[in-house]
């Protein structure tokens, strides 16, 4: 089957107030496929496929599962007529009442009310469907974490910020966020761009907000190497915690903690 994802999820671009400090991280974790958050998809024109579609095996009753346990991510999405959107939302919502293992095209074409001919158009596969919504998640978890800092606060306040809106996404989006650390290295090759991507997006946000609070009067300094620690650590710390089933949100000062000592220094 011909690659048809590449040139539909072209949709390429930056947010209109992206911080110049750190746009280079949240358009690095974006371009990994040329995806970005809610962009239009240029292919979805023209598109007449329907919820009731025969290929669906009869699960179109089914649309009503975003109130499950599927959170944050799925539900601040829009369900209309971008099917590709659509598509993404019907992944999450496999992966956060059961897991990436466990999901199927059959599962995510019928929570996505869509059909599987839709599904092809879009994915070549259900890992590239995974890939993009990885992407996706990353430049969404990038921009939160960004927003959550005020630039004009004390370094350690800034620290602080930054690691408690990346618990505070965590939180929200447990099955996500632990799919995005244990199951995107386990596809092996086809996912090295993506991790790459994905650690240097968060790498240059934090030496972006460094950089930004130097000018500002501050001594911060963050080296490659201590931004690359303070990622992996927070990354392992949220995969252990939620697979030992404790609250994510409890472990935030721990986090925080680690962070300050790692990243305030004279």
């Amino acid at each position: 089957m011909a690659d048809t994802e590449t040139s539909s999820a072209a949709s390429t671009g930056t947010r209109a107030d992206a911080d110049p400090a750190v746009a280079g991280g949240d358009d690095a974790a974006r371009g990994v496929l040329g995806v970005s958050r809610g962009a239009a998809n240029p292919s979805d024109s023209g598109k007449t496929d329907t919820p009731g579609h025969a290929d669906d095996a009869g699960h179109a009753d089914d649309a009503g599962n975003a109130d499950g346990p599927a959170r944050g991510t799925a539900r601040a999405r829009a369900r209309g007529g971008d099917f590709r959107q659509r598509l993404l939302d019907g992944l999450a919502e496999e992966i956060a009442q059961g897991s990436y293992r466990t999901s199927t095209v059959a599962g995510i074409v019928r929570r996505a009310q869509t059909s599987r001919r839709t599904f092809y158009q879009y994915f070549t596969d259900r890992d590239q469907c995974f890939l993009v919504l990885m992407t996706e998640a990353t430049a969404e978890m990038i921009r939160q974490v960004s927003s959550a800092v005020d630039r004009r606060a004390p370094w350690p306040d800034q620290v602080r910020a930054a690691v408690e809106a990346w618990f505070r996404y965590a939180e929200a989006e447990p099955a996500i966020i632990h799919s995005w650390i244990r199951d995107v290295p386990a596809l092996g090759e086809k996912s090295r761009q993506l991790q790459r991507m994905q650690l240097e997006g968060f790498i240059g946000l934090a030496q972006g907000l460094g950089r930004e609070a130097a000018r500002h009067g501050g001594r911060p300094r963050v080296s490659r190497e201590s931004a690359t620690i303070l990622v992996g650590g927070l990354r392992e710390l949220v995969a252990t915690t939620v697979e030992d089933g404790r609250s994510v949100a409890g472990m935030t000062e721990a986090a925080v903690q680690a962070a300050l000592a790692l990243l305030v220094s004279d």
